[in-house]
């Protein structure tokens, strides 16, 4: 799963990402501007965003977000402990709001708990789609209760299929997702990968749920009838 933290303290921006890494691929920005860019490219599951920022503050870009029809999961960490601070964050669509400092284990558990409601994560980390289960701590997979092997990168761009079924996604998104924006590869990558996934389900029937767009992406659908 996919986590962009933006905090513009640099040792604690770091110390946040070695505390989360080990359960999450990790995207940083440190000022407001880059922080909007990056989440409203929406390929993260769960954004970290502090209040006080250069050049653009926490609540700002989350109302851009939300009038953008960007829906990530926004978990507020913040030094700004007030009351009207707080209610502010979660009336302007904040999914949680955590004051510094604070500990991991909190931290964490208010993470996955925002991921339990927006349907990203179950309380045992399993994504599921039709008879495919995704063991998100395990990274293994099971498809109508048989083992399925997949690449690493085989394995997250089925993740992020699965997490956004019934929506098309741009082969930007995927690429980005997938990728990442710094990678020396093409776009045309994406197309290569889902032709090997749609292989390694074909022999469940479920290739054909992975839909082209034409023009666009990709959509995981069940098939019409």
């Amino acid at each position: 799963m996919k986590l962009l933290i933006v905090e513009d303290n640099v040792s604690l921006l770091e110390s946040m990402k070695r505390m989360l890494e080990d359960e999450f691929e990790v995207e940083t920005a440190r000022d407001g501007e880059e922080a909007l860019y990056l989440a409203q490219q929406n390929i993260f599951d769960i954004i970290l965003l502090d209040v006080m920022l250069p050049e653009m503050d926490g609540f700002s870009i989350l109302k851009t977000l939300r009038k953008d029809r960007v829906e990530t999961p926004v978990l507020f960490v913040t030094a700004k402990d007030s009351l009207e601070d707080r209610v502010t964050g979660l009336e302007i669509g904040g999914d949680d709001y955590i004051v510094k400092p604070f500990q991991a284990a909190e931290l964490k558990a208010r993470i996955r708990a925002s991921l339990r409601r927006s349907g990203n994560m179950t309380i045992d980390h399993t994504l599921r789609y039709r008879g495919i289960e995704l063991f998100g701590k395990e990274k293994e997979i099971k498809v109508d209760g048989q083992p399925l092997k997949l690449t690493i990168t085989q394995y997250e761009l089925l993740e992020y299929l699965i997490q956004n079924s019934g929506n098309i996604l741009t082969r930007e998104q995927i690429f980005d997702r997938v990728w990442g924006f710094e990678s020396d590869t093409t776009i045309a990558i994406v197309e290569v990968y889902i032709h090997h996934l749609r292989k390694k389900l074909e022999p469940f029937g479920y290739h054909k749920d992975i839909q082209n767009v034409r023009g666009i992406g990709y959509l995981l659908k069940e098939p019409d009838k």
